[in-house]
């Protein structure tokens, strides 16, 4: 007798942030994977866009508003997630946005925001689904953290503080569902190409790089792609129900050096 049942056949997914970078990215790996997909972000016209492409190329894919920062917002998502594609078996949570403050330079208000998206936000999405998973006694809950966490960067306090949270939440969560046949994983990105950031005034962005060249962060120029982080996401999980990849840090690789 195996240890645990295989994963359904059939497991609908939700992706919050999914109207750009690797939130996109991760609905659209999902999604051709075989995953039913349901597309959360403000911006629901970009997540309708991305859920008509999948369906054209043969997925299943249903968008819907959501703002995380808000618990009703997330309440008529996760119900109209499953009216639509049934009993979500995987969530993924990386929804937020980056800003760039000095930590004494930040208004409380702005860092309390913050933290209402990137941690509250993700809490909110763990109370809308994980008590089904825990009753159906299976399921993915994935966050996607930041290797801010184990390695913090100047004017990003707010984001750091969450990033910590999220982590923190997550290994409690780890230890509370172990028996429980639902896993919570953690994927860590390093630098990455997305849409975070490039609100920032030129004069920001270059205080920002010298910083992180000063503090040792820069050691290359590349960035990973939002469909790196992605391809992360997709492995957690597909591991084998009896296997748990409690956290995945992926890092850009180095350009290779010259012969």
């Amino acid at each position: 007798m195996p240890r645990f049942e295989p994963h359904p056949t059939r497991r609908p997914a939700v992706v919050t942030g999914a109207s750009s970078g690797i939130g996109a990215a991760t609905a659209t790996a999902l999604a051709m994977a075989g995953h039913p997909v349901a597309l959360g972000a403000r911006r629901a016209d970009r997540c309708e866009e991305l859920a008509a492409t999948i369906r054209a190329g043969g997925g299943e894919a249903f968008a819907h508003q959501l703002d995380v920062g808000d618990g009703d917002s997330v309440k008529a998502f996760a119900q109209a997630a499953a009216e639509n594609l049934g009993a979500i078996e995987v969530v993924v949570s990386g929804a937020g946005d980056l800003q760039a403050h000095r930590l004494h330079e930040i208004d409380s208000d702005e860092f309390a925001a913050q933290l209402q998206v990137h941690l509250v936000g993700a809490h909110r999405m763990v109370s809308a689904f994980v008590p089904g998973m825990v009753a159906r006694r299976r399921g993915d809950m994935v966050f996607i953290s930041s290797d801010v966490v184990r390695s913090p960067r100047t004017r990003m306090g707010a984001y750091i503080a969450a990033k910590n949270g999220v982590e923190g939440m997550a290994r409690q969560m780890q230890m509370e569902l172990e028996g429980t046949g639902v896993r919570a994983s953690l994927v860590r990105p390093g630098p990455t190409s997305t849409g975070m950031g490039m609100n920032w005034d030129p004069e920001t962005t270059a205080q920002v790089l010298d910083d992180w060249v000063k503090w040792g962060h820069a050691r290359h120029p590349y960035f990973l792609r939002p469909s790196d982080v992605a391809a992360a996401v997709v492995a957690a999980v597909a591991t084998p129900r009896g296997a748990h990849l409690s956290l995945i840090e992926v890092q850009p690789e180095a350009p290779l050096e010259e012969k």
